[in-house]
């Protein structure tokens, strides 16, 4: 019994570090990259967007950006950002079902999947940047809904409040809390050991800048959006809650960061995906399908 409760609490300690958008753990993408384009070349661009995969120039940096799905006149390009260590290949299924009715792109972020690494430290500013050259090749002038899950709907939502002319809808997936470092904190005490002093200890070092994409993303206050459709989703199935002692504190603290998160938009929904995890656009991809499209169609009123 002992070995299986260690088991437990190891495979909790991965989920939870990657639900919060921090350390990377051993995740197998076969069964992602089904309808994944993998072609060195863009077809033809479309309506000021590209087809395909291709690394293209941002900011000095190689990016790889792919998109699918025919650009409808009046409806808004979505563009899908996935969470601390994801990219194309996690994604590349949800993103062919979305394509079949939107058009859809994607990119690594510096550090990521296929993209180059960044040159040094990167604050949330700076991987802004990075978003917006994105944008400007694969969107052009048409406005965009960011779908984010976990650290990619954290940068989703701190982007949007800046870039209210362009971004005019948000899906936040289980999207990193605005407060993640402090409600780690607040949970797991200082004096705690074993794996419970390394999630505090691996939280705070990935909030430094300790990750693959040298992002550094403290704390901040919940900005508004303006007047945007957003949907945000949390996990239904409480996996946080097998972590020893801390589990209810931990789901405890997440849920309450996606309350947060509703103060976006006066038009902020919060619901929660039945019967899934932290990948919500895995477990639950009907629902999270229709949490795009619902907000798409908002954003083409």
């Amino acid at each position: 019994m002992a070995r299986v409760i260690r088991k437990t609490a190891l495979a909790a300690l991965c989920i939870t570090a990657a639900c919060a958008g921090l350390v990377a753990c051993d995740d197998d993408d076969e069964g992602f990259l089904e309808g994944l384009d993998d072609s060195p070349s863009l077809s033809k661009p479309a309506l000021g967007g590209l087809s395909g995969t291709k690394k293209i120039r941002v900011e000095g940096r190689s990016v790889n950006v792919s998109c699918s799905g025919s650009p409808v006149d009046g409806k808004p390009v979505v563009v899908v950002l996935a969470g601390l260590d994801d990219g194309l290949k996690k994604t590349a299924a949800f993103r062919k079902t979305l394509s079949e009715k939107d058009r859809v792109c994607s990119y690594d972020r510096l550090g990521e999947g296929a993209s180059e690494a960044p040159a040094g430290p990167q604050t949330v500013a700076a991987s802004g940047k990075i978003l917006t050259g994105v944008l400007d090749q694969v969107a052009g002038d048409t406005p965009v809904v960011l779908a984010g899950h976990s650290l990619g709907g954290l940068l989703a939502a701190r982007y949007a409040p800046d870039h209210q002319d362009r971004v005019k809808g948000l899906v936040l997936m289980d999207a990193t809390s605005p407060t993640s470092n402090g409600d780690i904190k607040k949970v797991i005490p200082e004096s705690a050991t074993g794996d419970s002093a390394d999630l505090r200890a691996q939280t705070a070092a990935a909030g430094e800048g300790l990750n693959r994409e040298k992002l550094v993303f403290p704390d901040a206050e919940v900005r508004s959006a303006g007047d945007i459709p957003v949907e945000v989703i949390q996990h239904g199935t409480k996996y946080l809650g097998q972590f020893p002692v801390y589990g209810d504190g931990l789901e405890k603290v997440w849920s309450e960061g996606q309350r947060k998160w509703t103060a976006l938009s006066g038009r902020s929904k919060l619901s929660t995906a039945a019967d899934s995890g932290h990948y919500i656009y895995v477990d639950r991809t009907e629902l999270a399908v229709k949490a795009v499209r619902s907000v798409a169609a908002q954003a083409a009123e």
